[in-house]
């Protein structure tokens, strides 16, 4: 038995105690009044790099919320790894469809419920536990650098500006990634890409005040209504965007591209079913996976205004409000997604309202690996070795912003090495994480590790 499987085994109780220490830390990045607890929940990382024989760990303050850094450079002549991660996690509403307290764990099958399980603090954890296994075995062979942020559930705006300012620091031969999922308990992925994104808020004025419904219903203008004629006007019948030159940019699938994805099996009734859903939707000529992964969107994530409560207030609001995210793939620009928006409110004027278009401050780019890059044959080999079986290739229609940042700036693609399933709520109540994949995914970071100390990185 390698030392290092003992030293795994020894551990396993402190390493789920880690698992519910972090998890109860409500690090919800996305609102301002949680932002002490985001520091909090970096505080508690650093510890664990300290405890897990990292050096020179710091903790970066940014103009939100703080970037946690440490490393290990003792393995001369070797590659560099820089492994990222994020401890921040989404807001938990609504509250009243969780089974128990979001920030509470509870084991129930095998499975740990919290918010942020699955995304993404026990694949953080996993990874540095990896690192250390190797350290406190004394078989580390490869440099190592950590970066973990906290403000990746809000497009990390902070991040374009320290990386480039500390791309010396920062300098790898490869990024790891813990942010990311594997298609299925019985088969592994590659994940080749992930889309990027933008948002905008759109506001409607009419009315001075809300306006009984009965004495001016009939004359006087109501938001809600133009509102959503507004957000209807940007998609087709055909479930594409109907936004001027919003898809002027993008980068047809290949023939070879569609053709991998046609190889993974997805039965599109048991998705509808897992989702809660009669049927899909979407753009059509294209495949559920193409529409998920490698086609761009325009979604209306909220819509409000009006009377909201139980029962029946007779009103016409004054205003009316909508979120809009847009999903976007290689090569659109989020800046330009957003103008387009912007321009398609001015094209379409609702008479006798006020409109104002405010950018959301989510901001990503899409990115690609390419297939045959080293670190990905070499991930391809361990994830083999320790499923029984060869990955898909797959891409994810999720975003992680700072993949795109550690390519422009450091030069260094990111590979995806994440251990969470799409089932398991990210982002929703209920999230939750397998107990088994942290095991095997622990493997996998470490044998990944041991391999990239051996590699040739051309």
């Amino acid at each position: 038995m390698p030392d290092w499987e003992t030293f795994v085994e020894d551990n396993a109780e402190r390493y789920r105690r880690d698992l519910e220490s972090l998890l109860r830390i409500p690090s919800i990045s996305a609102l301002p009044e949680y932002s002490p607890r985001v520091h909090e929940a970096g505080e508690w990382v650093a510890g664990r790099l300290r405890q897990a024989g990292i050096e020179n760990v710091e903790i970066i303050e940014t103009d939100r919320h703080p970037v946690v850094y440490g490393d290990w450079l003792h393995a001369d002549g070797k590659p560099t790894v820089l492994i990222y991660g994020h401890f921040d996690v989404q807001p938990v509403d609504p509250i009243s469809l969780w089974s128990a307290d979001p920030f509470e764990p509870v084991e129930r099958d095998g499975r740990v419920y919290a918010r942020g399980t699955a995304d993404m603090k026990a694949n953080l954890l996993i990874s540095v536990e990896a690192v250390e296994a190797l350290l406190r075995s004394h078989s580390l062979s490869v440099n190592v650098k950590l970066f973990i942020e906290g403000e990746e559930e809000i497009g990390s705006p902070d991040l374009p500006a320290l990386v480039k300012h500390r791309k010396r620091s920062l300098a790898c031969d490869v990024v790891l990634s813990g942010d990311g999922v594997q298609w299925s308990d019985e088969r592994p992925e590659l994940t080749l890409g992930m889309r990027g994104g933008c948002g905008v808020q759109i506001d409607v004025r009419g009315p001075g005040t809300d306006l009984h419904s009965g004495s001016f219903g009939g004359a006087a203008p109501n938001p809600i209504h133009a509102l959503v004629n507004l957000l209807a006007s940007m998609r087709a019948s055909n479930g594409s965007m109907a936004v001027e030159g919003f898809y002027d940019d993008v980068v047809p699938l290949s023939d070879t591209e569609r053709a991998a994805f046609a190889e993974i099996p997805f039965d599109e009734h048991e998705f509808a079913g897992r989702i809660g859903a009669e049927g899909l939707a979407g753009e059509e000529g294209f495949t559920p996976l193409e529409r998920m992964w490698a086609r761009p969107t325009l979604e209306v994530n909220g819509i409000w205004g009006g009377f909201q409560g139980a029962g029946v207030k007779t009103v016409i609001p004054s205003e009316a409000h909508a979120k809009i995210t847009c999903r976007l793939v290689p090569d659109q620009d989020p800046s330009r997604i957003v103008d387009l928006v912007s321009r398609h409110v001015e094209r379409n004027p609702l008479a006798g309202f006020e409109v104002k278009v405010e950018p959301l401050p989510f901001r990503a780019n899409p990115y690609l690996v390419p297939a045959d890059h080293w670190a990905n044959l070499l991930l391809a080999e361990v994830l083999e070795d320790v499923y029984g079986v060869k990955p898909f290739e797959a891409r994810q229609g999720g975003s992680v912003p700072v993949c795109e940042i550690f390519l422009s700036h450091l030069g260094a693609y990111t590979v995806s090495l994440g251990f969470a399933q799409e089932d398991e709520g990210m982002h929703a109540p209920d999230e939750f994480v397998r107990l088994h994949d942290l095991e095997r995914g622990r493997r996998v970071w470490i044998k990944t590790l041991e391999r990239l100390g051996a590699a040739e990185t051309t």
